[in-house]
């Protein structure tokens, strides 16, 4: 884990009864002792350790300047100042101190936060500490008026359409959309919807429209996401998940270790993966891997597929005569697939 600090200034919503719905950070950073952290921290009073502070217009009164924090924590004071929304909902200003995103968040902006980093791709996913982040956050009504609670929005709902105003919902989650929040450089998304704030997109990845990120989870390099990229998992560059493919995450059944992908490898479609691949590994369309799966070898013998977790060079297929699932080493690995189709991700 890093024990760096990190900040951000945002823009939050909260309910009548003060429960946190959401925190936009349109400016994060790490490491808070930067010029602007700084002057922040003096406006606000903030002394130290993992904090978060309200903004108004008095605070900002005095954050003159260019750099884009000042600029930012000036911007979304006038944008709370002049918001109304039909949900009922507030939106305040905040800045966001964390001294040490190795330890645990405490709260829904702390949450937040680190969620930014990831995608912003200021952090790798398991780089900074996110456990805990689903008590930390509340369930959201997400609509195209804004975040909505769940227990006052069809009373609201009716409310907006008596007045000839139609609400749009999106999901009902506790994580929203990424884009909705933070769009990286040099990435193609079909459709947003299956891409979770959290994740972290590398430079020319491409998701297709059933592909699927979550947060805390992504890739570290131009990659095909036609499947599944469960939370905790990391795809490495130059590697393709086929159609419908899937990866087990950490989240289901309580499990722990992390699964990764490595660098130029083909998740066929409809394939699945319990265990870590290395580079340059081939899993046969439609053969679902888990790490008690038993796999026989070149020279006969029969080994369960987590003794096979990380090695580079694999072929993982069944056998289409016996059923047995096999695992050779491929010749000449590097690319013999066919590797991605370079113009697909120039992503610019």
């Amino acid at each position: 884990m890093s024990d760096h600090a990190a900040f951000g200034v945002g823009l939050a919503t909260r309910t009548p009864a003060g429960k946190v719905l959401d925190t936009w950070f349109p400016v994060v950073a790490l490491d808070g002792h930067v010029e602007a952290a700084a002057r922040i921290a003096s406006a606000v009073g903030h002394t130290g350790g993992g904090a978060t502070h309200g903004l108004d217009a008095t605070v900002v009164s005095g954050l003159d300047g260019d750099d884009p924090a000042l600029r930012a924590a000036r911007s979304l004071v006038a944008a709370a100042e002049a918001d109304a929304s039909p949900l009922g909902t507030e939106r305040f200003a905040v800045v966001t101190f964390l001294d040490d995103l190795g330890a645990a968040p405490t709260d829904a902006h702390d949450v937040y936060l680190r969620l930014h980093l990831i995608s912003h791709r200021l952090a790798r996913p398991h780089a900074i500490n996110v456990e805990g982040a689903f008590g930390l956050l509340s369930n959201v009504v997400w609509t195209d008026l804004g975040p909505a609670d769940p227990e006052d929005f069809e009373v609201q709902r009716l409310e907006l359409e008596a007045s000839g105003q139609r609400v749009r919902v999106t999901s009902v989650d506790k994580f929203p959309r990424m884009t909705d929040y933070v769009i990286p450089s040099g990435v193609r998304i079909a459709d947003a919807d299956r891409v979770r704030l959290g994740a972290h997109l590398a430079e020319g990845t491409t998701v297709m429209h059933e592909g699927f990120v979550n947060f805390n989870a992504g890739t570290l390099g131009a990659s095909m996401v036609e499947g599944r990229i469960s939370a905790g998992v990391l795809v490495g560059d130059g590697s393709d998940l086929g159609g419908s493919a899937s990866i087990m995450g950490t989240l289901s059944g309580g499990g722990k270790e992390v699964i990764s992908v490595g660098e130029r490898c083909l998740l066929g479609a409809n394939a699945g993966l319990g265990i870590s691949l290395g580079d340059d590994c081939v899993v046969e369309a439609g053969l679902y891997v888990t790490a008690g799966t038993k796999v026989t070898l070149p020279d006969g013998r029969v080994v369960k597929a987590r003794e096979l977790s990380g090695a580079d060079g694999l072929l993982l297929r069944r056998d289409s005569v016996s059923g047995a699932v096999t695992a050779v080493e491929r010749e000449g690995a590097t690319g013999d697939w066919g590797g991605l189709n370079e113009a697909l991700h120039a992503n610019q």
